[in-house]
């Protein structure tokens, strides 16, 4: 049955949405759905240039548009002539208002009230699963506009996120990421639930056709024990970590108002390496966060290149209108723009080093695509032709290019 056409900005948690509404919306034919991200000025820059461009290109269709910018800014988006409903992230789970039934004002707009979603089949167009785990932020970094958009920290039940893992399962995805907006403090909002690394060990133990097992960005100060334990432990947790750093200076840190230390994040790397050797570890940074001088600067290059972290995601800081960094003294966009490229060249040799040192092993390859697949510390596989996407293919390591790993038949 046909179904909306759905444009996805931003993070995981999205991606996971847009598929709860394209179920929900099955039967919704003409009508694109632009779920926006709004970590940064530029992410809403962009969801805007979409909106227009899909104007454009198909002025027939019923544009909606809802996502995190719009939950920030629903009077914004409400006032494009190119949109025709706005909605925020917890009415873009109800299937009424997704078809068009009554209406609704930007002012009713609610703020941290997403229903639990239903179950889900599937990804379209993927070979690797998203579950939602929780919802919101209790934390306020002084950069960030994402617990305004998401509310507070709310876990799902257990039983419940056990439920869609093995629905994904039965439908044939064999790897899947636990993701939310603050994942690190699933279980930490009332009794009686663990952690997330007891989730994790959860769903490996209750559905054992699971083959591969991820957590997204975690935050270091919320790394529990069992994570480390299952990373020592367990074939079916991936050997990759990604942390949510955002800088290793410990002034830019307490002015972030993050909750780690320089010191702290490298016992996280140290115990993630002494639990899995081979655990690869990515970092998610901002360079040129107001204040930072090129010696603070420093220290968070220095850590890329001590602890070798391999994949990077590298923001110019973006300043957020409402937060505390926006009030700072800013650091000029062209310093931020030169930080930002030596992070990630530094992170991108990182990375070639380590590609490099995997070359002739033998590993387990998710296809994703013809071509294309995903081994166990995520890196990006070419793979020889034939190969079925969804499948798990044994494959050798015969060389690097592009920052990608080249396979052949094993």
């Amino acid at each position: 049955m046909t179904g909306p056409e759905i444009v996805t900005l931003g993070c995981r948690l999205n991606t996971f949405e847009s598929e709860v509404m394209r179920q929900l919306g099955e039967g919704l034919a003409d009508t694109v759905i632009v779920n926006t991200c709004a970590v940064t000025a530029e992410a809403e820059r962009q969801a805007r240039q979409c909106i227009r461009r899909l104007r454009r290109e198909r002025p027939g269709v019923r544009i909606l548009v809802t996502g995190c910018a719009a939950q920030l800014h629903p009077e914004r988006f409400a006032e494009m002539p190119e949109v025709d409903r706005v909605l925020g992230n917890a009415e873009k789970l109800d299937a009424g208002l997704l078809r068009g039934d009554g209406e609704i004002a930007v002012s009713d707009i609610m703020r941290g009230n997403e229903t639990e979603a239903p179950l889900i089949a599937g990804f379209e167009g993927r070979s690797r699963a998203f579950v939602q785990v929780q919802q919101g932020c209790d934390h306020r970094c002084t950069f960030c506009v994402v617990p305004f958009a998401r509310g507070p920290n709310r876990s799902l039940e257990p039983e419940a996120i056990v439920a869609q893992a093995r629905t994904l399962v039965e439908n044939g995805y064999l790897e899947i990421a636990l993701t939310g907006v603050d994942a690190s403090s699933f279980g930490t909002d009332r009794s009686g639930l663990p952690s997330l690394g007891g989730l994790a060990r959860l769903i490996l133990e209750r559905v054992p056709g699971l083959a591969r097992l991820r957590l997204t960005s975690q935050d270091p100060a919320a790394l529990d024990p069992e994570i480390f334990r299952l990373l020592a432990e367990e074939p079916r947790f991936m050997p990759h970590l990604h942390l949510s750093l955002q800088a290793c200076d410990d002034l830019v840190l307490k002015r972030m108002k993050r909750r780690h230390t320089r010191s702290q994040a490298a016992e996280a790397v140290c115990r993630a390496r002494a639990a899995r050797p081979d655990v690869s570890l990515g970092a998610d940074l901002i360079a040129g966060f107001p204040t930072e001088d090129e010696a603070m600067f420093a220290n968070t290059l220095a850590f890329v290149e001590e602890f070798g972290l391999q994949f990077l995601h590298v923001f110019p800081f973006s300043a957020r209108e409402g937060t505390p960094a926006a009030r700072m003294p800013q650091v000029p966009k062209a310093v931020r723009k030169e930080r930002a490229a030596r992070l990630r060249a530094a992170g991108e040799a990182r990375l070639a080093r380590w590609l490099a040192g995997r070359v002739g092993e033998t590993v387990e390859v998710l296809v994703e695509e013809e071509g294309i697949g995903r081994c166990p510390w995520y890196a990006t596989v070419r793979l020889p032709s034939g190969l079925a996407a969804g499948r798990l293919a044994r494959v050798r390591l015969a060389g690097t290019a592009d920052g990608e790993l080249i396979a052949e038949a094993a």
